[in-house]
């Protein structure tokens, strides 16, 4: 039993690694392109952020579909909101992405409704 506690362990362990990795190569990547963090974008101003997709889901809001996704950036996320949207090309979970909009916050998220896009390089 000890022995695959152990290999458990071991197995959480490289995956928080690399999620750790994963996180400091988004920031740098933001840092280089000169844009701030999802953590210190201030809220109800214009802001340009960038990260990955982590989900991206279709939840219609008050009868109007609404293409929903999270952006994390290393330091923190944000919900994306795209109203009237069923799907995007190339919006999907993996895909890097830079926003521009303002961040409200919408029952204690984050939110960025309708933001111009730019998909980024795989």
């Amino acid at each position: 039993m000890s022995e695959h506690r152990s290999r458990l362990r071991s197995s959480i362990s490289r995956w928080a690694n690399q999620d750790h990795v994963e996180a400091q190569e988004l920031r740098k990547d933001a840092q280089k392109a000169g844009l701030m963090s999802i953590k210190d974008a201030p809220d109800r101003t214009k802001v340009v952020v960038q990260g990955t997709l982590k989900t991206v889901t279709l939840r219609p809001r008050g009868g109007v579909p609404a293409l929903e996704a999270e952006l994390y950036d290393g330091s923190g996320s944000i919900n994306v909101i795209w109203l009237g949207r069923r799907r995007i090309g190339g919006v999907t979970p993996g895909r890097g992405i830079r926003v521009e909009g303002r961040i409200g916050v919408q029952e204690g998220a984050r939110v960025m409704y309708n933001p111009r896009y730019e998909l980024r390089p795989r």
